[in-house]
């Protein structure tokens, strides 16, 4: 064991790599030899006797069922036509299905006559029942319908498939003798290897994992702080260092995501940019230290009423946000951003040389539209400038909405 000691830790994976798999190998070569045997039994068992028999069983249930419940309910006029016909069709579209299914599995030659002569009556009364569903069009036809006709049909069917079924619960209950003497004899000889090996296996494996586990542990130690280290880091590069808001990084990445996602979806997408009005003055009234705190005071307000996981708030610099709304119509929209204007001006902010008001307050230009393949990229950014642009003139502390995308339809074409 000193020679395993030795080893370096990819050395180590490697010597267990190629122990399991020498063992492996030889496990397989056992199995190889008798997987054929196993294999026939198993299908003959199985797939061939008891899942055919299911097949059948829902067969019949779908008559006795569905389709004699259809017609009892349909006399007494407790379904409309239109129920009976879907009722019709699909009882009979699965009935096709099952039989067609229980036909692909093995058939022994015995069988395949029987066979042919169910698939018959299987038609037959599948015509019935579709000549049943042609005169439901007709003023009283199925209450003149005879209970007694559609019972004989039904019961006679049920008596064909039942000798199926039973027969191919007969070969099940041979083929599971017959599996079990040869799967008994295998397993002893398969077991008695595999016992062997596997002990083998462990008692070895045990000196080498024994060997590694420090190796192991130091490499888990330094993987998981090294995950810190880059979740830290990951975090720093997508968020604004003054506001803790998303930054313009994070939403290239975001607004990408989020525009392919709702043109896949054919959802709405609503991408708001935002301007705190007259900030420059702001500055050079109070300083821009002042000025920081009246941003950080604007990210508050965004994070405290957008508070949805599809709700994105970014600051895109300066004092300039963006903010993306996911699966959110034109209305509603426009009562995010009028919920926006009010919770800025709410915060009292001081402005003294704002022409716009006493207070701090902010103007927003947003777009929303339903995206499709003829979406550009760029296009919601532009649009909502060009909004942002028009609430300025229109004296601030307000916001446009716009849902037209005429402009970029005629580009796209």
């Amino acid at each position: 064991m000193k020679f395993i000691e030795a080893l370096k830790l990819r050395s180590k994976l490697f010597f267990l790599f190629m122990l399991i798999t020498s063992g492996l190998i030889i496990i397989g070569i056992m199995g190889a030899i008798n997987i054929g045997a196993m294999k026939k039994n198993l299908d003959s068992l199985y797939f061939g006797s008891l899942v055919p028999v299911t097949e059948l069983n829902e067969i019949l249930q779908v008559y006795h069922g569905n389709l004699t419940n259809v017609i009892y309910k349909a006399k007494s006029n407790e379904i409309s036509k239109d129920q009976v016909n879907l009722e019709i069709l699909s009882s009979l579209k699965k009935v096709k299905q099952q039989w067609q299914s229980y036909k692909k599995h093995f058939k022994r030659d015995e069988e395949l006559q029987y066979v042919e002569y169910v698939s018959l009556e299987i038609e037959a009364l599948n015509n019935y029942f579709l000549k049943i569903r042609n005169i439901n069009n007709k003023e009283d036809a199925l209450r003149k319908l005879s209970i007694e006709t559609l019972e004989t049909k039904i019961a006679h069917i049920h008596k064909t498939i039942k000798k199926l079924i039973n027969y191919e619960v007969e070969i099940a209950v041979y083929e599971r003798k017959k599996f079990l003497v040869t799967y008994d004899a295998i397993m002893k000889e398969v077991g008695v290897v595999l016992v062997t090996i596997i002990l083998g296996v462990l008692f070895i494996s045990f000196y080498v994992f024994k060997s590694i586990q420090n190796d192991q542990t130091r490499l888990e130690i330094a993987t998981k702080r090294l995950k810190k280290a880059n979740k830290k880091l990951e975090n720093v590069s997508y968020t604004d260092v003054l506001t803790s808001l998303h930054n313009r990084r994070y939403f290239n990445f975001v607004y990408d995501k989020e525009l392919k996602r709702a043109k896949r979806e054919r959802k709405f997408i609503t991408f708001m940019m935002l301007d705190i009005d007259f900030f420059k003055q702001y500055n050079d009234t109070y300083g821009h230290m002042e000025g920081d705190k009246a941003l950080v005071n604007v990210a508050s307000a965004l994070k405290e009423l957008l508070k949805r996981p599809s709700d994105y708030v970014f600051r895109l610099g300066g004092e300039e946000f963006g903010v993306i709304l996911s699966d959110t119509d034109a209305k509603n929209s426009e009562k995010v951003a009028s919920k926006i204007c009010e919770a800025i001006k709410s915060k009292k902010i001081p402005h003294k040389n704002s022409s716009a008001s006493e207070y701090v307050t902010i103007s927003i230009g947003l777009v929303c539209c339903v995206a499709d393949d003829a979406l550009d990229e760029n296009f919601l950014i532009s649009k909502a400038d060009e909004m942002l642009y028009e609430a300025k003139n229109n004296g601030r502390d307000t916001y446009v909405l716009t849902t037209d995308v005429a402009d970029l339809k005629e580009v796209a074409a």
